[in-house]
Formats: C-alpha cells, structure tokens, sequence
C-alpha cells in the first residue's frame, strides 16, 4: 500500500463536453427535491460551482423518480459545512458532506481527481489496484473521469440548468447501453463491487452491457474476496431489493458472481434435482419484487432464510445421518450456515435472529402440537414463519396440508379453532391431560 496519490486508470483526454441546454432534455426543476434545490442554489449563490450529478440525472432523464439525489461541487467538504448548520461530514475511504432536511438527506461531493496535479486532498492506491482513500481534489473536468459508468457522470448544471456530458452518457442513455469510463478492468480493479454494480444497474434500468465492459465479469469475480463483508451486505441490499430481484440473481449467476456472495448455495444450486431448490429461491424473489413494486416492505430476513434454506437443509441431513436428533441437528446446522454466509456476507444480527426462528418454527407449524398452537399463532414471528411454509408447499415441499390447516385456522371463529386443536392427532408418546371433573356444588 502506498500513501503518494497515484495515477487514475482512466487516461483523461482533453475532451470539450458537450452541452446540452434546457430546451433539448427533459430534466424540469419541479422533478427536483425541493432539499437538493436548496443545496444546488445555496452553493451557487456562495460562489461554487454546483451540479447534480449520478444516478438522480439518469433516472431523470430515463423518465423515473430518483430515490435520492447527489450533489457535485468545487467547494471543500469543510467549506460545505460552513454554509449548512444541518451538515454533517463523514468517511474516510471519501471524504462527502450529508447536508440532512429530516429523513432526506442530500449528499455533496467535492470534485475529484485522478493524478498528483490535483489542487490538494490525497489518495492512497493498493498494490492490487484497489483505491483504498480518493480524495484528492480537482474541476468537474477532472471529476468526470473518476466516475464508474457513463450514464453516471452526466451533470445538471444549476446555473444555466444543462446537462454536461464529457463521455457520451446521453447517447448510452438512448442506446439503452452500459458502458465503462476508461479501460473496465483496471476499472474493476480499482474497485471489485463495480463488478456487482455493473449486473445490478443492467437489470434496474434493462440496460445491455457494452461487450468489453461484460468481458472481464465472468472472470474478475475472486476480486470480491478483498472486499469485506460488510460492504458486501450493503450491496447485496442493494442488489436484491431494488425491485428486479429474479433478474439480478440470473445475470449474477450467469457472470459467476452469486457464489461469490453465496458460495454455499451456489454449491446447492449446481446439484439441484426437478428444480430445487432453485424453485424456493426464485420464487421468494419474485415474491420481493412484487412487494416492493406494490409498495409494501420487505424485511431481508425473510429472504436471507429463502436463500439459504438449502445448505441448511443439507446440513441438517448431514447431522441426523451422525445420528444426531432433529432438533439438535437443526440447531447444529443453522448455526454452521450462519456461521459461514456472515463470514463472507456479514448480515446483521437483527437479520439472522429472524432468520433462525423463520426456520426453526417450520417444523413447529409441521408438528401442531395442540400446547403450542395458541403461543405460535401469538409469535410476533408467526406471519413470516407461515409465508415461508407456504413458499415450501408452492415449490413441492411435502408441506401442503399443514400450510391449508394454518390458512383455516387464522379464518375462522375462537370455537372452530378450538375443535381444530382437538381433532388433531395425538403426538406419540404424549397423553391429553384430563379435564378437570366440575366441583359438586
């Protein structure tokens, strides 16, 4: 690792962008967060430059709503905060300002730069290529290189409102095509989860993917191994709850990039029999994308424990062939998986804790004991642990007729249920307590 700034793997090229004024794109102010607004012209009025830039400008241009919305500017990290009491800066790897308004919070960047002629700020490169800090400053014109794909880098200029493109992002934009800035593999170097991002944007925006960007996907995949886990969490947030689940997990495994993340279920998936559990997978994603185009919320639990139910099921398998009883079998294996994903993807423990009792009530939904009827109905996990028996009987499972007992059970009156519990079979080895004789009077 070296502390000197080091060279952009992007050769910047004296390129006059082009311009392209109001009158010629779609991109109206009333489409703007009035927050991102406020930002834009109070540095401006300061005497800064000030673009919205990213993602917020191609949704924009594509015709969709942003979820968020960046700022790019000459003016310091420091110097952002002098101007916003609501500002906050933060990061090391790049240094941003959040100016926050409530719940929205508007990031701002200070333009960077890829060589040692920059006005100041530094950056640290690894000896693998990997950009371990970027901030070194420069001009919009030395900000564009640094920028991953060219339907990122185009720019809305406050002050005239244009948009400025110095790499041909609006012809990619309506060529629907995603294209890399400067040679993709030193790119990807630079930073392997540009290897996820590129699958994920290609399926959010039905994007093909210029060939010499696609080439090096299927072989730069073990770059993500110098990753870490956590940031890796972050992008598989990203990549499985942007509303094109299904589609993102089969361009991740046709690049050979989902066993990165998942290295176990991919294993599972290879030996896969009449389509699962490949099946249970795919329809929980189906499931996710559909929640989220109806605006309803997904919790990541649900789908972690989707993802992997079949190493755990293997697993499970394994111990009680060791001639361990279920129970602990089960225990024993939720643990091993766990164990293992949180080391390669670090899902957080609020996360796995609802993963495990989605998984550990299946089998007291399959059991229906009449004791514990009542208190698992009552289980704040009881609607997700349901959902998932059903997944399991829509894809096969020999869990149907559990699944339309519990349908019943929660549709009809308090006496109805009850004489469900007590035409349930006795447990083996297990006697129904008698019922207390009424007390003569």
């Amino acid at each position: 690792m070296t502390g000197s700034p080091a060279a952009s793997n992007v050769t910047r090229l004296p390129v006059e962008p082009r311009v392209v004024p109001r009158a010629e794109h779609v991109i109206s102010r009333s489409s703007i967060s009035d927050h991102a607004l406020k930002v834009l012209y109070r540095l401006n009025s300061a005497g800064f430059k000030a673009y919205l830039v990213g993602g917020s400008v191609r949704d924009l241009l594509l015709g969709r709503e942003p979820k968020d919305f960046d700022v790019a500017t000459d003016a310091r990290p420091e110097q952002v905060r002098e101007l916003f009491r609501n500002c906050r800066l933060i990061g090391r790897r790049f240094r941003l300002a959040h100016v926050h308004f409530g719940d929205e919070i508007i990031e701002v960047a200070t333009f960077r730069a890829g060589d040692g002629e920059a006005a100041g700020g530094d950056r640290v490169q690894h000896s693998d290529g990997r950009i371990v800090r970027d901030n070194l400053y420069g001009d919009i014109d030395d900000d564009v290189w640094r920028r991953d794909f060219t339907v990122n880098a185009l720019y809305y200029n406050i002050a005239d409102f244009s948009v400025v493109d110095y790499v041909g992002g609006m012809a990619d934009i309506e060529a629907a095509r995603l294209r890399f800035i400067g040679d993709p593999v030193a790119r990807y170097r630079e930073d392997p989860v540009r290897l996820l991002r590129a699958v994920r944007f290609a399926a959010k925006l039905g994007f093909r993917i210029d060939p010499q960007t696609e080439a090096p996907l299927f072989e730069l995949g073990p770059l993500l191994e110098g990753i870490s886990s956590s940031r890796l969490f972050e992008e598989t947030l990203k990549l499985f709850h942007g509303g094109c689940a299904l589609q993102t997990f089969e361009q991740l495994r046709h690049y050979r990039l989902f066993g990165q993340l998942f290295p176990e279920v991919e294993d599972a998936l290879a030996e896969e029999e009449d389509g699962y559990p490949r099946m249970l997978l795919i329809r929980a994603l189906e499931n996710t994308d559909r929640r989220i185009a109806e605006g309803k919320p997904v919790n990541p639990a649900f789908l972690f424990a989707a993802i992997l139910w079949a190493p755990l099921q293997k697993r499970r398998l394994q111990y009680i062939a060791q001639g361990h009883a279920p129970p602990l079998a089960m225990q024993m294996a939720e643990d091993d998986v766990i164990s293992r994903q949180v080391a390669r993807v670090a899902i957080p423990r609020r996360f796995t804790q609802m993963t495990r009792e989605i998984w550990s009530m299946q089998w007291q939904l399959e059991a229906r004991r009449p004791r514990t009827i009542l208190r698992l109905y009552l289980n704040g996990r009881f609607r997700a642990a349901y959902d998932f028996l059903l997944l399991r009987a829509e894809c096969g499972e020999a869990v149907a007729e559990m699944g339309e007992w519990w349908t019943r059970y929660q549709s009809v009156s308090h006496d109805e249920r009850t004489a469900m519990v007590a035409a349930l079979p006795q447990q083996p080895g297990r006697r129904r307590r008698p019922q207390p004789r009424p007390r003569p009077d």
